[in-house]
């Protein structure tokens, strides 16, 4: 099969881009792959391109050159199709409407994926009859903005399926949603077998990594720190990462390890690139997030050996970590518990190495190639079938789509005035 990946931007770093590199990598040993990127402002992918996998791009924001396009009068124009819901939209424009709609339109696969929602609506709304349309979802339903759930309920009827990488999501857009005819299957997200020895589980080093976000809540990883180095003394914790355009806790976090005196024991080591070789330096993960949409950084430590304590927060962890076997699952939100989960695999040796060895073997089930036969059984199921007999035939796709237009204007009428009733308010 040729299948068609559509990234938002395949040059940069983050969790999306990482795991379509992984699927599309293993699936390039039997298909024809490509990863087609709407943005590049850099000439080498920063992970790296995939090996057997060919990369392209529809805007070029290299300022050095020739082809760039950040000056195009397009391009200073807002979108109108790229929704308005999605957290990226104002980096898309008439241009990447364009760009990306005369790529759908010419494109000859058999499968196109989309990896964002606002991708996903542009192939919901310019993919041409043919290819099956694959919505993924890397984030959670419940994540989203209202305006994009209700851009999500009404433009995916038109894909073929949705995938999500936990069944408790999947859960949320069946019951969510009404998507007569689209697939909606939870397919979590692989990583690769690292290249380095698993950990030993004898260094007395707790590890963290992960952006440092509020929701993330390692002001609560800090603080229940300091209960176990009341304890013992002898261990330490390394978080990894950094700040984003979402927000940076560095120096709140700075100032909670001095005002608990943690500084021999604490250590922000900043973000790591790649990460694989850090995990084994350590003895026990911890991942006290509010929520995750999945917990990638749990099956990395887990496939290079360490057992996990994690907060049992929305979607991901539980479907990840059996509590009590490979790791630890607490309460969101509650330090002593995690203090207490922590200390408990710091107390006992047995139970740590018997946890570590757990994890391995449990996470091999997040290998690229086991991930990759699910997506290519889904793909190889949905294409088998004539496009009238999967979610869109072409009456459906035409009313469905006047549908839209009808819709669209009115939503722009609506937003209009929204944005006149605000400026008119007083400061």
């Amino acid at each position: 099969m040729h299948i068609s990946f559509l990234l938002h931007n395949a040059y940069g770093v983050g969790g999306t881009i990482r795991t379509t590199f992984n699927l599309a990598g293993a699936l390039a040993g039997h298909h024809d792959i490509e990863i087609v990127s709407v943005f590049r402002h850099r000439d080498v992918p920063a992970l790296g391109a995939p090996e057997g996998v060919r990369m392209s791009h529809l805007v070029d924001l290299r300022k050095k050159s020739p082809s760039y396009d950040g000056d195009a009068a397009e391009h200073a124009r807002p979108a109108t199709v790229f929704p308005r819901g999605d957290s990226r939209y104002r980096q898309y424009s008439r241009l990447t409407d364009a760009r990306v709609a005369d790529h759908l339109r010419s494109l000859d696969a058999d499968v196109v994926v989309g990896t964002r929602p606002g991708l996903n609506v542009q192939i919901s709304r310019q993919a041409r009859r043919g290819p099956v349309r694959i919505g993924q979802e890397h984030l959670t339903l419940d994540s989203h903005s209202y305006r994009l759930r209700r851009e999500i309920g009404h433009r995916y009827a038109l894909l073929d399926a949705v995938t999500t990488v936990t069944e408790a999501d999947a859960r949320a857009y069946r019951t969510g949603l009404k998507l007569p005819g689209v697939r909606i299957e939870a397919i979590a997200n692989s990583v690769p077998e690292p290249g380095i020895a698993p950990a030993d589980g004898d260094s007395k080093w707790v590890i963290a990594a992960g952006r440092l976000h509020k929701v993330k809540r390692y002001d609560l990883l800090v603080r229940a720190f300091a209960d176990v180095v009341a304890v013992r003394p002898d261990w330490r914790l390394r978080i990894y990462g950094g700040g984003d355009a979402t927000g940076n806790e560095r120096q709140t976090l700075l100032a909670l390890i001095g005002e608990l005196g943690l500084h021999n024991h604490v250590f922000l080591m900043g973000p790591v690139n790649p990460l694989e070789a850090e995990w084994p330096k350590g003895a026990i993960a911890a991942v006290t997030s509010d929520r995750e949409s999945f917990g990638m950084t749990i099956v990395e430590a887990m496939r290079c050996g360490l057992p996990v304590v994690a907060t049992d927060c929305p979607h991901g962890p539980r479907e990840i970590i059996e509590d009590g076997t490979d790791g630890r699952l607490v309460p969101v939100g509650d330090t002593a518990a995690v203090a207490d989960a922590l200390l408990g695999l710091i107390g006992d040796d047995e139970a740590r190495h018997r946890s570590g060895r757990a994890a391995l073997a449990a996470s091999q089930r997040f290998d690229p190639s086991r991930i990759a036969e699910r997506h290519e059984r889904l793909f190889t199921e949905l294409a088998s079938r004539a496009p009238r007999d999967r979610s869109h035939g072409a009456l459906r796709t035409t009313l469905h789509r006047a549908r839209g237009t009808v819709l669209d204007g009115a939503y722009a009428l609506r937003y209009k005035a929204a944005d006149v009733i605000r400026k008119g308010k007083p400061a």
